[in-house]
């Protein structure tokens, strides 16, 4: 007859046994309690289970013991042992003496020596066999604690399985979770080591092997009293009670560490909450468990394969490959009674399910068993029996709500840190974790055994296995807020009770919390490796390798050819020496009929020896470089004059060129440094900055044009020309740009968040993830890459992600805060004012009274620039940094120039404009910074509006934002660059509200009231602006437009005060024509020329320069250098009517200036 499904399905689980040997090998350094030859065996034990004893067999005299006895369990899927009993239940070996029959003795006396614990972890990391040697741990009051110094006694085992206990699919999908539980701190009051025995237990599931959970209680807690902190590091423990030797319940190489507060994923990791730290760790109660229990996560309870499928891979053994339908029919009908989520557990589901666990706490009594063997209450298995679990009330129940959502991260591993236990109450639990049942309050949960934690599944044991069905009992969720134990009618009443909680609220009362660890062996999520990011950033951008700066053409020519003439003229000259040196140290006289001889006698010399013709053949391709490069003669000449007429003029250039290489030489004067040139790549910059801000957009794109035609190999010039592309909405030119600068260097940060940032733009999201991880894997430490990342992965509506990079971000700040804020201390305590709170980088400032201004190094400041009157307090700004001063540069006319820009110490002719609010109350402290704002300050300057308005909302409802000044003023810059000044001025006006002490509020409302024509407000606000002071971000600005409006109201001595500012700072074309068209109205004409010349300089090309100096000279009376400016302000397009008329009227009275009459 054919066997039914069922019988062929308990075929197929007995086949899945795979046995585990066990050998022990040998033992050295004993000795016994009779003497040094005792007789002993050892015992084997594993989860509870005698393996078998050894033979009794001497040791030798020395110590050394052959047992050479082999025993084994069973690895099944239904058996008393599982693939997780071997995570955490390590295998005891106990060497036991056997001491000798005294008279009348019938049964024989042993005592135990010691404890050797083997850990089987590497069976379940791929490995079928390994030998190992163990420590033998004495018992207390063993002999072995009397061991010789040099003595170690150990015992050899030999593990072996016939084939891998898991398959390559098990290995690689597989995993396992570590979980220790430390201690519990600042624990309540009423906690006191006196009275009954306590066992303090901390417990929770974790999906483990497809729809079942394995149950994690730690027992046996150890209560202590305050007063020092626990050392660290200190070892972990098994989580099992049945190891008595001291030492052995030590798990090797694993230690509990310290860890930094700001470095941990808890709940208590501000700087606010370290000294609840200290207090907790060091003066308070405490209890300690320092217990690790590991769990194997099989692929089925790692990943969630739903419904139709038990979750394992076909290449799996029967049952766990087959469909629902092909299930034995007992074990197909109690799987559909059971709730459709028990069939979607996972580790990674539940997680992404609920981000909270609950970690349940509570005290019961100390159960002390005195009926029977303990074998005999195990036998009954460890679900529902034994150990008078039923009877057991637990108190202090509480409950700590870890945060798992960071293992879900990509490359997270572990989550360590401090979580508060709060009173456990089950609507609360229910709200926040979705869990409807306590661990504690089901009863068969508190069975007592002799592990500190239940095993993963709830099986019998020794014989009672074969008569155990499949329909074992297992856990499921049940909604019910009643707890019933069995019926009976105390342990309802205790439930009603526990509703309550008041000892529950004692947790919360004192503060308590809990420090756990859950690691795992590899990251749920994995994060792609920097290599793998790195070369796929190489992929889509090549990198393009710099280009060698080489003097190639007629410069590096004539270079060449000036080397080769001062090498034979060195030659001659040792020649000389060497011929007449005798002549000169004699002392003969050396007059020209002597020289002429010495001449003649050094040609023949040089002819005669060769040496003549050598230096022909060494010039020979020198000159050859010059015809080639210079002159450009690569082709034969026509006919014998061209030849002729060439060969002169070749001659008599390179005779020039060597009578100057000769001069270098012998000469003893070096030649003057060039002058100064402001046309750098950081002046280009500043120039296309103001022509930009300006709305001058065409010269704005020449100068970064420019900077590129210097130096292509710059990133930072192609990522401030990809910005002001993407100003102009040119996105593909923008790509273009920000791609070069990465091609050039692939690990410039900006670059690559920029070329992320279009990547996102043109909605290539794959490539932009790959830009943004590579920007975070090139800097981790960058608040700026991981708060980008956030954003990204908002647009992709990924929360889980989105959370990580943004807590990545805050954690890097927040370190960061920490290492600033002693410096920050330290200046405060120095007496210096720090800047008020802005998005931008500020200037620092400092304020002088007219007593310090007035010193010796005011003297020599000419009169003009001191003040006739008595002055009130001067406010003036110190930049930034000294060397990012620029200097004045030295006016190009031969006339000397007199204009000087005012110095920290000299008292300016123009009153200072002082705020009422400067004698008001000081700044306000600066709020709490956030990573957004940062953020908004770097894409403000790139021009990345769309990133800049989803990081505005983000900072809207950050804890550390909201509506802050800072919100408003940025908020209020995006809408000035869209001219929607309606809106900006409604950010205004709430920024001012907030803080109007902030100079950049008052920046922009003032550019605000300047680009709506209302300049009396603009002044205003400008002049508040100055009188600050700390300076705005944008003085520069300021100070153009400020100058401007003082012009147009001609109020030229501020004007000119205003743009010398400007000068000093940031010098400019705008900056000096200002000071030009100032000193020209205050009729200052040597200074006009200076400042107006100074402009020329850096910009010959405008037009309003020339008109002004046109104007300078006319009224000198030089007349041709008016008509030449007045014709190159012609030439240029002068556009302004008004000067264009005064130029007119001016000709007109002096009768020249214009050279078309």
């Amino acid at each position: 007859m054919a066997a039914s499904p069922s019988c062929g399905h308990l075929e197929s689980l007995q086949s899945l046994a795979k046995p585990v040997n066990i050998t022990v090998l040998e033992g050295r350094d004993l000795k016994g309690v009779k003497g040094d030859t005792p007789v002993t065996f050892v015992r084997v034990e594993y989860n509870s289970l005698i393996l078998g004893d050894s033979p009794k067999v001497d040791v030798s005299s020395d110590g050394s013991v052959t047992y050479n006895f082999s025993t084994s369990f069973d690895i099944h899927p239904e058996g008393p042992h599982v693939l997780d009993d071997l995570a955490h239940k390590p295998l005891l070996l106990t060497v036991i003496e056997v001491l000798p029959k005294e008279k009348k003795q019938k049964e024989e006396k042993t005592v135990t020596l010691g404890q050797a614990v083997l850990d089987l972890l590497p069976l379940l990391q791929g490995s079928h066999d390994f030998k190992t040697t163990l420590p033998l741990y004495p018992m207390p009051g063993s002999p072995l604690e009397f061991l010789r110094p040099d003595a170690k006694c150990v015992i050899s085992v030999l593990v072996s399985a016939q084939e891998c206990l898991l398959s390559q699919y098990q290995l690689s999908e597989g995993n396992l979770l570590r979980v220790t539980v430390e201690g519990a701190y600042a624990v309540p009051e009423a906690f006191v080591p006196t009275g009954p025995l306590q066992n303090y237990m901390v417990g929770f599931q974790v999906p483990a092997v497809g729809e079942k959970e394995c149950t994690f209680v730690f027992k046996n807690g150890t209560l202590k009293t305050g007063g020092e902190r626990e050392p660290v590091p200190r070892p972990k423990k098994w989580p099992v009670s049945n190891i008595l030797a001291t030492g052995a319940q030590n798990i090797p190489d694993c230690l509990v560490a310290a860890c930094d507060y700001e470095e941990e994923d808890g709940e208590l990791t501000a700087l606010e909450d370290r000294e609840i730290r200290v207090q907790g760790e060091t003066v308070k109660k405490r209890i300690m468990w320092d217990l690790e229990r590991r769990c194997y996560l099989d692929p089925a309870a790692v990943i969630c394969e739903g419904w139709g499928m038990i979750p394992t891979p076909p290449s799996l053994p029967l049952p766990f490959s087959l469909p629902l339908l092909h299930l034995p029919l007992p074990l197909l009908l109690l799987l559909l009674h059971l709730p459709l989520p028990l069939l979607l557990l996972s580790f990674q589901k539940r997680i992404a399910d609920c981000r909270f666990w609950p970690v349940e706490v509570a005290r019961m009594p100390a159960v002390t068993s005195t009926k029977g063997k303990a074998g005999k209450a195990e036998k009954g298995g460890g679900g529902s029996g034994g150990g008078g679990g039923e009877d057991e009330s637990i108190s202090f129940h509480g409950v700590a709500y870890v945060n798992m959502l960071p293992l879900l991260y990509p490359g997270v591993t572990s989550i360590r840190g401090a979580f508060r236990v709060m009173p456990y109450h089950e609507s609360d639990v229910y709200e926040r974790t979705k869990c409807s049942t306590s661990l504690f309050r089901e009863g068969h949960h508190l069975a007592s055994n002799r592990f500190g934690a239940a095993g993963a599944h709830f099986k019998g044991t020794g014989k009672n296995m074969k008569d155990e069905k499949p329909a074992r009992e297992t856990v499921t969720r049940k909604m019910s807020n009643i707890v019933k134990l069995q019926g009976s009618e105390i342990a309802v009443e205790a439930a009603m009770s526990l509703c309550q909680n008041v000892e529950g609220q004692q947790y919360a009362d004192a503060g308590t919390f809990l420090v756990l660890e859950f690691a795992l062996h590899k990251a749920l999520v994995p994060k792609r490796l920097p290599e793998e990011l790195a070369s796929r950033v190489q992929e889509m951008i090549p990198p393009r390798p710099q280009m060698p700066r080489k003097t190639t053409g007629a410069k590096k020519a004539v270079e060449d050819y000036h080397s080769q003439v001062i090498s034979i003229a060195e030659t001659v000259l040792e020649e000389y020496h060497e011929v007449f040196g005798r002549q000169l140290a004699e002392g003969v006289t050396v007059d020209a009929e002597n020289l002429e001889d010495q001449k003649c006698q050094l040609n023949y010399e040089l002819n005669s020896s060769g040496k003549y013709f050598a230096f022909k053949e060494q010039l020979k391709h020198a000159v050859v470089k010059i015809v080639r490069e210079k002159y450009l003669k690569t082709t034969a000449f026509e006919n014998l004059d061209q030849l002729q007429a060439f060969l002169s003029e070749l001659y008599v250039y390179l005779v020039d060129q060597m009578h100057v290489a000769l001069n270098q030489v012998l000469t003893q004067q070096r030649p003057s440094p060039p002058p100064p040139t402001y046309s750098t790549s950081e002046h280009l910059r500043l120039f296309a900055r103001e022509a930009q801000t300006n709305g001058d957009y065409t010269l704005a794109l020449t100068y970064y044009q420019e900077r590129l035609a210097r130096n292509r190999q710059d990133n930072q010039s192609w990522l401030d020309y990809g910005a002001f592309c993407l100003l102009m909405e040119d996105n593909l030119k923008a790509q273009e740009c920000f791609r070069e600068a990465v091609a050039l260097d692939h690990n410039h940060l900006p670059s690559l968040l920029m070329c992320g940032i279009m990547a996102v733009m043109m909605e290539n999201y794959e490539d932009a993830e790959v830009f943004f991880e590579d920007a975070t894997c090139l800097d981790p430490d960058s608040v700026l890459a991981w708060t980008i990342l956030g954003l990204f992965y908002d647009i992709q509506e990924n929360d889980i992600r989105v959370e990580m990079a943004f807590r990545k971000a805050t954690k890097l700040l927040k370190a960061r805060l920490a290492k600033e804020k002693p410096s920050l201390e330290g200046a405060e305590a120095g007496g210096r004012q720090l800047p008020s709170a802005s998005p931008f980088p500020q200037t620092q400032s400092v304020a002088f009274s007219k007593e310090e201004l007035i010193s010796e190094d005011a003297l020599e400041v000419p009169s003009r620039f001191r003040s006739d009157s008595a002055e009130p307090t001067v406010t003036i700004r110190l930049p930034e940094e000294e060397g990012a001063v620029a200097k004045v540069s030295k006016r190009l006319s031969a006339a000397p120039s007199k204009l000087r820009v005012p110095s920290l110490k000299e008292p300016m002719k123009m009153p200072v404009v002082v705020s009422d609010t400067e004698t008001g109350p000081p700044h306000l402290a600066p709020p709490p910074v956030s990573i957004f704002r940062e953020t908004i300050r770097f894409l403000m300057e790139v021009n990345a509006l769309q990133f800049v308005h989803r990081a505005l909302a983000h900072e809207l409802v950050s804890p550390q934002g909201g509506p802050s000044c800072e919100y408003y003023l940025a908020l209020a810059q995006t809408y000035l660059l869209k001219k929607e000044y309606d809106k900006a001025e409604e950010c205004l006006e709430q920024a001012v509200q907030i803080n109007y002490l902030n100079p950049d509020v008052w920046a922009q409302k003032g550019h605000l009231c300047y680009l709506t024509k209302n300049f009396g407000e603009a002044k205003e606000c400008y002049e508040r602006t100055v009188s600050f002071v700390s300076d705005a971000a944008d003085m520069h600005f300021v100070y153009l437009r400020l100058g401007s409006i003082y012009l147009e109201r001609k109020e030229c001595d501020k004007a000119k005060y205003i743009f010398l500012l400007a000068s000093k700072k940031s010098p400019t074309c705008l900056t000096w024509l200002g000071v030009g068209i100032a000193c020209y109205r205050l009729k200052e004409m040597v200074e006009a020329e200076d400042a107006l010349s100074e402009a020329n300089a850096l910009n010959n090309n405008n037009a309003e320069v020339w008109a002004y100096l046109a104007l300078v000279c006319m009224a000198g009376g030089r007349q041709l250098e008016a008509e030449q400016s007045y014709k190159y302000a012609i030439k240029l397009g002068l556009a302004n009517e008004d000067l264009l008329q005064e130029l007119k009227e001016v000709q007109s009275q002096v009768g020249f200036g214009d050279p078309s009459f």
